[in-house]
């Protein structure tokens, strides 16, 4: 049965149903008209594929999903249809088919939906639900981190990078259970505590109270390498519970005086020493990305503070390339160096540095420029001199491979261009033949 011949049963719809509103207050009744599969439910913040038809108590239609022949979709609990259907959809199950009644105060109320829609309207919605799955909350949206809320939150604020967070978590791969813990620290030191990037990642976009189920790829878990510390795989996808007990933001740039982001620069710079120090390169980076943040705008600085922000600069961009180049990530790499020469056009560190970057991306002609570069400002640089004869050979090996790949493209088209002399030659030579076999015929007829 679809849902328009639930509806066309009759034109008069009794008021039946199931109370399922929290208050029990009668405003939404459900009535299953055929039963769904599975045991799940949709929950807060899922996506949702329904078709619906609407009818006014008499039977009037005043709306259908199927004769636009297109499935109707939005984020469940999330405000964006009448309250009713935000309270019956979480109730359904996939293949459901189900009557909601609605009550004007979970409709349209007292305004109604002009024209079609009176004031104080009690509606009547059949509903069947296809399909709904969790929230992508990746900046990219590729699916990598998958939300799906359990208990929503409080307030609208969200931790940010640095926030002191309070978190109850379980992390699980395969329905086995590899860590469950209580802890407090900060948004971006998540490594020291055995956390892949995903979850940090979930954490920023969670309420104060929330508990939520996040499914995450290896991309943003442990991806090729796994974890020997809780034995998981390599390319293993891990879910985890958590719940967003407590947390503190940290300020944000506008938040904060000048003086204060001097100061807090110079500590945050002794904290991403200590990491790199450690082998920690991801944390070092997150560290020296503050400074970038706090003080690449901030213009009201004048004298000596001045020259205290561009040192502070300087050093950010240049140990954010040397992390980037620790991590194999010679593009982010190559950004700070030229944000760190655009400080200071003459820095060895600067020049070094990009010429690694560009020879990691095999550039090797521009990555000798800059070896070149270090070498006429600081010739005592010995490690520059090196570099300049290693990007000497593989440009002299390109050189020759370009060359025999040349060669062997030019004789292709030789080869080619032979051949097509060949068959026009022959074809050439079969007209001939033609016209003296005939030839004879002609001046016989003749």
């Amino acid at each position: 049965m679809t849902a328009e011949e639930v509806v066309n049963e009759g034109c008069s719809i009794p008021i039946e149903g199931e109370d399922i509103t929290p208050k029990k207050d009668g405003g939404v009744l459900k009535l299953v008209k055929i039963e769904g599969t599975g045991t799940e439910l949709p929950m807060i913040g899922d996506k949702v594929f329904v078709h619906y038809v609407g009818t006014l108590m008499d039977g009037t239609q005043f709306d259908s999903s199927r004769e636009r022949g297109e499935k109707f979709s939005f984020e469940l609990g999330k405000g964006q249809v009448i309250k009713a259907w935000d309270i019956g959809v979480a109730t359904m199950k996939i293949g459901e088919i189900c009557q909601l009644v609605c009550k004007p105060e979970y409709a349209y109320g007292a305004a109604g939906n002009p024209p079609k829609i009176p004031p104080n309207a009690t509606l009547v919605f059949q509903v069947e639900l296809f399909d709904f799955h969790g929230e992508d909350i990746t900046n990219d949206e590729d699916g990598g981190i998958v939300r799906r809320i359990i208990t929503k939150g409080e307030g609208y604020t969200k931790p940010n990078e640095g926030a002191s967070v309070e978190v109850c978590l379980e992390g699980s791969h395969e329905d086995r259970v590899f860590d469950e813990r209580e802890l407090k620290f900060e948004v971006g030191d998540g490594e020291n505590f055995g956390l892949p990037p995903g979850v940090e990642k979930a954490l920023q976009s969670m309420e104060q109270g929330e508990e939520s189920l996040f499914t995450i790829k290896p991309k943003y878990g442990f991806g090729t390498a796994g974890s020997d510390k809780f034995n998981i795989p390599p390319g293993a996808t891990l879910n985890y519970k958590i719940k967003l007990k407590a947390f503190e933001k940290a300020k944000e740039s506008w938040e904060m005086s000048s003086s204060e982001k001097l100061e807090q620069s110079a500590i945050v710079k002794d904290k991403g020493t200590q990491y790199f120090k450690e082998g920690k390169y991801k944390q070092a980076a997150v560290q020296y990305k503050h400074i970038v943040s706090w003080l690449e705008q901030e213009s009201s600085l004048q004298g000596e503070e001045e020259d205290k922000a561009k040192a502070l600069r300087l050093a950010a961009h240049l140990n954010l390339a040397m992390c980037y180049l620790k991590l194999h990530d010679p593009s982010p790499a190559l950004e700070n160096c030229d944000k760190a020469l655009e400080l200071d056009s003459n820095n060895e560190k600067a020049l070094f540095r990009r010429g690694e970057a560009l020879f990691v991306m095999k550039e090797f002609d521009r990555a000798r420029a800059d070896f070149q570069r270090v070498t006429q400002l600081y010739p005592a640089n010995k490690a520059a001199k090196s570099q300049i004869l290693l990007c000497q050979k593989h440009i002299k090996e390109q050189h020759k491979k370009d060359k025999l790949l040349y060669a062997n493209m030019f004789q292709k088209f030789a080869d080619r261009d032979a051949k097509k002399e060949a068959e026009q030659e022959k074809k050439v030579n079969g007209t001939v033949m033609e016209i003296d076999e005939n030839t004879p015929l002609e001046q016989t007829a003749g």
